[in-house]
């Protein structure tokens, strides 16, 4: 009970501090919000391209044309030779004719050309295999194999496009998780100098705590959850924003960027989550910054 207590008077005295050193708090506060912001930015930005780079993988589809004169038996030793390569997650085919019927039906025009190609023999489009990979970087290793098979006239996947999107969100992804860390790293260093200039305002409260027999541990907590009302002050304003923000950007742009291939994530519950990490983000920062400043600046 007694630790209890001990414990209660020390976070009661940290959420007093805050409020009796207000102008240098206010400093500390402002540095979490405009970095927890930014994160905040980085963090949707991640989670939105790793989205697109999903979606991708789940759409991009690898055609696989065939000979004309290539028989139905050689069609399914094809398959067979299809499912053992690498990488291969699902493996489809469309027969020619069943092409021709679905071009006769889109267009007349058409359908009246392939009118006259009633049989496999003459009919001069190709039979095809729609195949899905398991890793979308490995859908040029997977092309090249399927272009070695016999019997197969061509492989497109659209190709040249797919490799440049792919590495430009990998690229994305990477600078949002480095800008993420950096930020975090920043922030806690930014706060404990900060910190440490209202510690040493305070130097005079500390020697007396020190005479009157207080342990080191004793002299820390107070600072650490002075730290932690400090993160948790500072995170009001992100999460705001990110709740805010983020709905109102999905809305303007009916949630898709540029094209409906690329969709945002739904706001909710995407921008709880993003808003419970910004919460424990600016309290972990804030009680490191603290504990650092009080272990490293006042040698206690």
């Amino acid at each position: 009970m007694k630790a209890i207590r001990i414990l209660g008077r020390n976070i009661r005295d940290s959420f007093k501090s805050v409020f009796r050193n207000f102008s240098l708090s206010l400093a500390s506060i402002a540095c979490i919000v405009i970095t927890l912001i930014v994160v905040s930015i980085a963090m949707i930005l991640s989670f939105n391209v790793n989205n697109f780079t999903k979606a991708v993988e789940k759409d991009m589809t690898i055609v696989v044309f065939l000979n004309r004169d290539v028989s139905l038996e050689r069609v399914e030793e094809i398959k067979d030779e299809i499912k053992v390569i690498n990488y291969i997650e699902s493996v489809s085919f469309q027969d020619k004719m069943e092409i021709s019927e679905e071009m006769k039906e889109d267009s007349s025009d058409l359908g009246s050309l392939l009118e006259k190609y009633d049989d496999r023999e003459t009919n001069p489009l190709a039979d095809t295999f729609h195949i899905k990979v398991t890793d979308i970087n490995k859908i040029e290793e997977v092309a090249k194999e399927l272009e070695q098979i016999d019997g197969v006239m061509s492989v497109k996947y659209g190709e040249g496009m797919v490799e440049q999107l792919v590495s430009v969100f990998d690229i994305v992804k990477k600078v949002s998780y480095a800008v993420v860390i950096a930020l975090v790293i920043v922030t806690a260093f930014l706060i404990s100098n900060t910190i440490k200039i209202t510690i040493f305002s305070r130097k005079r409260e500390i020697e007396i705590m020190r005479l009157v027999g207080a342990s080191n541990i004793n002299i820390k907590i107070p600072f650490i959850f002075e730290g932690l009302f400090l993160g948790l002050f500072g995170s009001i304003i992100p999460v705001l924003a990110t709740i805010i923000g983020y709905e109102a950007i999905y809305k303007a742009f009916n949630g898709q960027v540029i094209s409906p291939f690329i969709q945002l994530i739904v706001p909710l519950p995407f921008t709880y989550i993003v808003s419970l990490v910004l919460i424990a983000i600016g309290i972990l920062v804030g009680m490191f910054g603290s504990w650092r400043a009080v272990k490293k600046y006042l040698k206690i």
